[in-house]
Formats: structure tokens, sequence, C-alpha cells
């Protein structure tokens, strides 16, 4: 699909408050877009693969911004961006796992204007749908990833259903690792949505990428205190250090008591359409120590029940070798 020079005709809301920005998305519903950053917007509308009526920006909305303390951790809003998140000292202090892993989001100039609830929320990255190919994720009857023919070194090794583009976010393993929750507003309310929950893979719903509905606005995420100060290691492994998205990666969150690991979460990324817990690994590491004998005492439950495609084998060991490196720190 051939892109053009210039963009299409689409209103432009710029809200000042957030009563309005919910009416506008619940005005709009469907035909709405919600616009954080930007960076996975606009090549969408040149390229005419998504034709919403309305674009809904929320950078005006202060209340959206910015981190802060709450009485069991931390709030941010969905249009902090990503540098403020890195620089953030209660972050590095507490929860270093989310500097590391929005550190790892494309490159500077992007991370300078993308928001972390527009990398939470941004959509698939296969370039068959993206380049408007009727497949089932764009309401088609047919993958082309997984076929024959299909080029699918990116694409999922685990909890695939017709569709096996993967999740693309960085910060979304990390969410999940530290147990986060979404708040989602809309004009009937706030809901509560835990990260694991959030993210919705295609056997749900196979035309998102979260449970977010027509008219809602993601407009904060809370982390709680659990897991302020634990131990934890963030690595991601793609083509090229800086812009690609992730071939796989690894968040994980220890409770280690001398040397002995109590509660873990290790959270995988560019393996499965939505973050996947290696929740087989997390059992067996309890109450074992931090060793190298424990590392590869895990390490190949990281690829158990893994199903690759013609040309993504090579990420069972990549998973592997992150699980043990994780455990070792």
């Amino acid at each position: 699909m051939a892109s053009y020079d210039v963009m299409p005709d689409v209103q432009l809301y710029q809200p000042a408050e957030m009563d309005d920005a919910l009416e506008l998305a619940d005005r709009f519903g469907r035909d709405g877009w919600i616009l954080g950053g930007g960076q996975d917007t606009y090549g969408w509308l040149k390229d005419r693969a998504k034709h919403p009526k309305a674009m809904i920006d929320l950078n005006g909305i202060e209340a959206l911004r910015g981190v802060r303390k709450s009485d069991d951790g931390i709030e941010i809003g969905a249009v902090t961006t990503l540098r403020e998140i890195i620089r953030n000292e209660t972050v590095n202090a507490e929860y270093e796992l989310l500097a590391l892993a929005a550190g790892r989001v494309a490159s500077p100039q992007i991370r300078n204007v993308g928001t972390l609830g527009g990398n939470l929320s941004q959509d698939a990255r296969c370039w068959y749908y993206r380049r408007g190919l009727a497949c089932y994720r764009a309401g088609g009857n047919i993958c082309y990833a997984d076929s024959p023919q299909g080029m699918n070194r990116e694409h999922a090794v685990f909890g695939a259903s017709r569709c096996v583009a993967v999740s693309p976010s960085d910060t979304a393993i990390a969410m999940v690792a530290l147990d986060a929750t979404m708040v989602v507003q809309s004009v009937d309310g706030e809901r509560l949505v835990p990260a694991e929950r959030f993210f919705v893979g295609p056997a749900t719903h196979i035309t998102k990428m979260t449970s977010m509905r027509p008219g809602e606005i993601l407009t904060a995420v809370r982390i709680p205190s659990t897991w302020a100060g634990a131990r934890f290691y963030f690595e991601k492994v793609a083509d090229r250090d800086v812009w690609d998205f992730a071939l796989v990666s690894i968040a994980a969150a220890m409770q280690v008591d001398n040397g002995t690991i109590g509660d873990s979460r290790i959270v995988c990324g560019g393996v499965a359409c939505t973050p996947h817990r290696l929740r087989d690994a997390e059992k067996a590491l309890a109450g074992k120590s931090l060793s190298d004998e424990t590392a590869e005492f895990v390490a190949p439950l990281a690829s158990r029940g893994a199903k690759p495609l013609n040309y993504n084998h090579f990420k069972l060991p990549l998973l592997e070798n992150l699980l043990r490196r994780a455990v070792r720190g």
C-alpha cells in the first residue's frame, strides 16, 4: 500500500480538562483516536491504514502528566514522557525496572516525546498488518505471517491464535512484572485493570492489543510498593541497539533475602501476543539460591510449551539464556 505525501483530513481536538477529553472520546467512540506522543499515529494515517474521524490530543491535560507518590506505591500519568520516567528519582530508586525498560524504547528523540500510555497502547508491528493487507487482525481470513511462505522471524512462539503478531511494548513487560494496575476512565467512571489483564491476545479479541473499550482513555498507571527496591533485571535483544523492537526481552523482579529467592515475577517480550510470564520458572525459583546452578536449573523452563514458526526457532535459546542472565544478574 503506497504512502501519501500529505495527511488525510481529520479533526483535531486538544482538550485542557479531563472531562472534555472523556466527552470527546465518548462522542466519537471507535472513530476517535486518542493521541499521546503520536509516534505510532502518523504513519497509520499517512498510509491510510487507519481512518479516524477525530484525534483527541491529551498532552494539554496536566493531570495526566508526572510521577506521584501514593499511599501504596506510585502513580504515573499516561502522558508522562519516557524521558521523564527515565530521569525520575523515585522510579530509579525504587522501581528501576521501569526506568531500564523505558530507556530501551526506540531512540532518544522518540523517548523525548513518546508517552508511557502510548507505549503501552501501541498496535501490533507485523508488517503484513501494517501495510494494509486483509489479515485476521485487519478483519480478513488469513495470517500471512503464519503460512508456508510467510516471513515470521519476529513473530510469536507462544499463545498464537490465528494471529502470530507479538506485543511490541518494552514497558509492558515491566508493568506486568511490577504487578501494575491500569487506570482507565470513561464518562461512565473509572475502571481499574491489572496489567496482566490489560493486554489481550487474539483468542480474546483478534483486532485489539488491549482490553480498552471505545470511549475509554488510559489515564494513569499505578505501581504498588510490593516490589519497591526488589532485585531487578531487564534486557532486550534486538537487531540494533537503537530503534528496533525486541526479538526477545525479559523483565524480572525478585524478592531476595540473604541470597535466597522468595517471590518473583519474570515476564518476556517479543515472544507472544501479550507480555509472557514464565510462571513455571517463578515457581521453580522459590526458595532457591542466587547461583549459576539455579540459573542452569530453571533455564529450560523458559521455552517450555513454545511452538516456533518457520523462521523464529532462534528465540528459544535466546529465551533460555536471558532467564539465565536474569537469575545471575
